[in-house]
């Protein structure tokens, strides 16, 4: 289930997904749960956004006789982790396609600028020629998912989706002006931005409460 937010931006409302997420806000929630949950939503965000994803009909035969069978069209999709806290997405994600190609991205926020400074990047080699699905649960300036789209799109990366948790609409703003291109797929869309660029009423910083970290 999901509903259009905007041109290019779904929100999926599925019960289990807002369900899932209230958990995850709550700040009782520990860190192993707090991680579970994210691994359990990360399924039913994968659902969704492979939805259109194209098929073919193959010839095998099952144990009762002969048959034309779907299955998906073309190479492998890449799953590209914006570290570290898309890791727990990209987890969740490759329970249900674990032959994806994965990309790391690595970049944290200057808590000064609030600009991205990227530490590590890694994707395959054939990049252009796939669908790649880019993961971080937070959406908030939108600062470091620009720069990581910006980065893929460098290395030839062509066909994207940007999915996260959580959302502002600042970031959904500054997102989308940049990159009008990528869909994005999001399980909330929250009121706003405070002061240090954290998404209010949100759930935190989803690596603490991930790792167990301040």
């Amino acid at each position: 289930m999901s509903k259009k937010y905007q041109e290019n931006v779904t929100i999926v409302d599925h019960p289990l997904v807002q369900h899932k997420l209230s958990l995850m806000r709550d700040e009782k929630t520990s860190t192993a749960g707090f991680r579970l949950l994210l691994r359990e939503i990360a399924h039913l965000l994968c659902y969704e956004v492979t939805r259109d994803l194209e098929l073919e009909n193959i010839a095998i035969n099952t144990p009762m006789g002969a048959m034309d069978a779907p299955k998906l069209k073309g190479k492998k999709l890449v799953f590209a982790s914006i570290l570290r806290a898309g890791n727990g997405l990209l987890e969740g994600m490759l329970d249900l396609v674990p032959s994806a190609r994965v990309a790391h991205i690595g970049l944290y926020r200057d808590h000064d600028t609030l600009m991205p400074v990227e530490y590590y990047f890694k994707a395959p080699s054939d990049i252009a020629d796939r669908l790649t699905i880019v993961v971080d649960p937070m959406l908030a300036t939108a600062n470091s998912a620009i720069a990581a789209i910006e980065r893929l799109k460098d290395r030839g990366a062509n066909n994207l989706i940007f999915l996260c948790l959580l959302a502002a609409p600042e970031g959904i703003a500054a997102f989308t002006k940049a990159h009008p291109d990528v869909p994005v797929f999001t399980a909330s869309i929250d009121d706003h931005l405070n002061e240090k660029g954290y998404i209010v009423p949100g759930l935190g910083d989803a690596g603490d409460r991930m790792y167990g970290t301040r």
